[in-house]
């Protein structure tokens, strides 16, 4: 029963935060912060690197704002200080320029530059994005040999782009669920691999941390 409420509570939560612009606020309206805290305790990397990759996001948006004004449209995605660049630019040299402005970062460890040459996506496109991206995290709330919290889901015009720190078996299983779902044209796995040891060696600790969060 407890872990039914929690998959439930874990399936509102997502579905708010592809819809709302504010992912901290809305989960805490609707599931209260002893939630939140403890799916950021859940969360396979360090609060160190939740934080910076926090402070990675926004700075990059800032930067590239500035890079690439009206004639794009760039998403910056930071995952254990590894960032991914997706959306669309003017021109190859736009392309170049905005990852060495994220490259320069501090904390940053690598980029990975997916950006098309294209005009901007329309927002039908992005609507149809979003939606992809929340039915795959309703899709893998509802697996039960993986955890939901450990990826990361990124669509950009039905590319969707999973990021994680998991085990090969988690990632196939990942994988599986985004092909399956409609609208999607490709997956890209961008994972950090561990064992099933690694695995193993984890799961007590983030068993007791949300215990002591609820």
């Amino acid at each position: 029963m407890m872990k039914a409420r929690l998959s439930s509570t874990l399936t509102k939560a997502i579905l708010c935060a592809a819809l709302a612009t504010s992912l901290t606020g809305c989960v805490e309206m609707m599931v209260g912060s002893a939630v939140v805290g403890a799916v950021a305790t859940a969360d396979r990397r360090t609060l160190g690197a939740q934080t910076e990759d926090k402070a990675i996001t926004v700075k990059g948006e800032v930067k590239v704002a500035k890079v690439v004004g009206d004639a794009g449209h760039v998403n910056v995605t930071s995952y254990n200080r590894k960032v991914l660049l997706t959306g669309e630019v003017r021109d190859e040299a736009m392309k170049s320029q905005v990852e060495r402005e994220v490259r320069a970062i501090d904390n940053v460890v690598n980029v990975i530059n997916e950006l098309e040459i294209a005009g901007p996506s329309s927002y039908t496109s992005r609507s149809s994005d979003a939606l992809i991206t929340t039915k795959i995290k309703a899709s893998l709330v509802d697996k039960k040999t993986v955890s939901a919290v450990s990826f990361k889901v990124v669509t950009e015009r039905g590319n969707v782009y999973l990021m994680g720190i998991v085990t090969p078996r988690e990632g196939n299983v990942a994988s599986q669920v985004a092909e399956g779902v409609s609208g999607v044209q490709r997956v890209v796995k961008m994972f950090e691999y561990i064992s099933e040891e690694d695995l193993k060696a984890m799961q007590p600790q983030t068993a007791q941390a949300s215990t002591t969060a609820q």
